[in-house]
């Protein structure tokens, strides 16, 4: 599919002791939602707050659209979530509408009260830092989307959320890119895609601070395939050939499963085997599986 970069990042690398946030080249494709997606630890945070602006202490190039926007009309378009001291402690709900109607010149105060009836934030005289963390989640998204933006960078918005919540918010994002007409575009980080599985385009998954894998979502489910199958009697070799092939193979009394990538599934030729289109949770976990170091 031949689509336009929202963000470019060339030579990406921000070091820490122990551990670097490494991405030679990573493109998001402008108009879609797309799920930055890995382990806790694996550089999701840092690489969201690198595109925010938060992180200015690192190497390498990023670009929004082409470079082509200035500073003040790209901080206006671009809407960002994250969790740690995103408001001032004190703040109450009404503080967050007064904040953000001076700091930016599209907020509609009118669809952040909407936006904040909606999701049934009520304790709106409470001090932020004595919100539940979901109602917290809750009011930031709901100063956010009441912006005019067309970018919106979000860390683990659904973390926080019930499921109830999680479900409003991917109808939230999947409204944002539509009305946008190709041209709004999400990129939410998760370390659990099942809840955001049907909101997602595109997928890219991050281990170790390096990007894995990366793909349009119908793109990876054609790219891979869930195998399972029968170990039987006297087939040794059907264990071996399934721990060297497949991402994330499980054995138990009944057999074996795991990821294949569709072009090595000859390697099980002539065994009693099941192949599964597979969802992009068990892409991710896969996938995953195969560069954690977590044994």
């Amino acid at each position: 599919m031949d689509t336009t970069s929202v963000i470019e990042v060339n030579n990406l690398s921000k070091k820490f002791k122990g551990f670097e946030l490494a991405i030679d080249e990573l493109n998001i494709p402008e108009g879609f939602a797309t799920a930055l997606i890995g382990e806790n630890g694996a550089g999701k945070s840092t690489f969201i707050n690198i595109l925010a602006g938060i992180r200015r202490d690192y190497e390498g190039e990023v670009k929004f659209y082409d470079g082509s926007l200035g500073e003040k009309e790209l901080r206006e378009s671009i809407g960002y979530t994250g969790t740690d001291c995103y408001f001032l402690p004190h703040w109450t709900v009404g503080d967050v509408e007064t904040v953000s109607g001076i700091l930016f010149d599209s907020f509609h105060d009118d669809r952040y009260r909407k936006l904040c009836d909606d999701m049934n934030i009520t304790e709106r005289n409470k001090a932020f830092s004595k919100l539940s963390d979901g109602m917290k989640m809750k009011t930031i998204l709901s100063a956010v989307f009441a912006r005019d933006t067309k970018l919106l960078l979000l860390d683990e918005p659904a973390s926080p959320l019930d499921p109830l919540m999680r479900d409003k918010l991917c109808g939230m994002i999947r409204e944002y890119i539509d009305e946008g007409n190709g041209e709004k575009s999400v990129l939410f980080s998760t370390h659990n895609i099942a809840d955001m599985e049907n909101v997602t385009d595109y997928a890219v998954i991050i281990e170790q601070g390096r990007v894995v894998e990366q793909g349009f979502v119908e793109d990876l489910k054609e790219k891979y395939v869930m195998v399972k199958g029968e170990l039987g009697e006297g087939h040794t070799d059907v264990r071996s050939i399934a721990e060297q092939t497949l991402h994330g193979c499980t054995f138990s009394q009944y057999g074996f499963e795991g990821l294949c990538q569709a072009d090595s599934i000859e390697r099980f030729a002539e065994m009693d085997i099941a192949v599964e289109t597979p969802t992009l949770s068990q892409i991710c976990v896969g996938v995953m599986k195969k560069y954690t170091v977590l044994r």
